[in-house]
């Protein structure tokens, strides 16, 4: 276990942007920035049922995730040309360059964009070319997991596999996001089977809104190797011993939890609660244009409200590797560097 020297409160801010890490939580949808979809709307000649900008942003007030997500599908509703989603992906990778983000793992949601008659290979090609482009021009390592969204049906996400298939080589998992309560992950048990048999990667969100039963289904019944957001783990102590024997990783989004009013004050946030308890959680920006920030803004944000440690930040960003999907050589070069970070500090 790496310990790390003493740093004062003072430092620690800046310590926390300095410090690199990996991002394994952000649905790149959820990062159209109001400008950008203007922009984007504009380009092709798509009516925005806002006048500005600043109307947009000022309907950014959620009370839970189904408003929000309300208005993340007619943001989405911008993107039509391959360029569109090069072009979000882009400005994403920029910003996760400046808040020394050094690999990403990006959720997308096909369905999204299928439904409105977009063809995958438009979605899926222009979010790859970003992520090689990111890799070469700004030093982010980058990949893409597919999520199927839990509102529609299990036959849907079937639909959206198949048609993924052929780009296989530019995705290296797939997820669940979307409507949470009432779409346990046990009805997506045959296709998650099927995508374990493909060999992607899977992960899941559970225990956001959900309860602890949908965190077992999804490690039991789909079989993941992450649980994304988890945070109502707390209350099943079986299951935190669970996710701490295993190593289960947690990607907590703690702004986003805020802004949907999960914790509605972020100093009553879990975050400290989950690393003292030896699960292998991380901090992730979700849907960053929506919910107030990027990495860095949710990781000093956060330890601003509950006064987590300069340890709680080299512990969280290790995390963030050794739970990212990168092979064991780069995971080691990746922890190496976030080590002479603290220790020059």
């Amino acid at each position: 276990m790496f310990t790390v020297p003493p740093i004062s409160p003072e430092r620690l801010p800046e310590l926390l942007r300095l410090m690199p890490k990996a991002e394994l939580h952000i649905h790149i949808e959820g990062s159209l920035e109001p400008e950008l979809i203007f922009a984007l709307a504009q380009r092709n000649k798509i009516t925005l049922p806002y006048p500005d900008v600043e109307s947009l942003r000022r309907a950014y007030a959620f009370t839970n995730l189904q408003s929000f997500l309300d208005i993340y599908y007619a943001g989405a509703s911008v993107l039509i040309t391959e360029q569109d989603f090069y072009d979000m992906a882009r400005a994403y990778f920029v910003r996760a360059a400046a808040d020394n983000v050094v690999h990403a793992e990006l959720f997308f949601d096909p369905q999204t964009h299928t439904a409105r008659g977009i063809a995958m290979e438009t979605v899926i090609n222009g979010l790859h070319r970003a992520c090689v482009d990111a890799k070469a021009e700004l030093g982010v390592s980058a990949a893409l997991i597919l999520c199927f969204l839990r509102h529609l049906s299990e036959e849907e996400a079937f639909e959206t596999l198949e048609q993924a298939l052929p780009l296989r080589d530019k995705f290296i998992g797939v997820g669940l996001d979307s409507s949470e309560v009432g779409h346990p992950p046990e009805k997506f048990a045959r296709v998650f089977a099927r995508c374990r048999e493909l060999g992607l990667h899977l992960v899941a969100h559970a225990g956001e809104e959900g309860p602890p039963a949908y965190v077992w289904a999804a490690l039991d019944v789909l079989k993941v190797e992450r649980i994304d957001h988890g945070v109502q783990s707390v209350k099943d102590p079986a299951l935190m011993r669970r996710l701490a024997q295993d190593r289960i990783a947690l990607t907590v989004c703690p702004l986003s939890n805020q802004k949907l009013c999960v914790f509605p004050d972020l100093a009553d946030h879990n975050l400290g609660q989950l690393l003292d308890a030896g699960l292998a959680a991380t901090v992730n920006s979700d849907d960053p244009a929506y919910f107030g920030g990027y990495m860095n803004d949710n990781f000093v944000q956060t330890f601003a409200a509950t006064g987590l440690t300069a340890q709680h930040a080299y512990q969280l960003a290790a995390n963030s590797f050794e739970a990212s999907f990168i092979d064991e050589p780069a995971k080691r070069a990746f922890t190496e560097r976030l080590q002479n970070c603290f220790a020059t500090s």
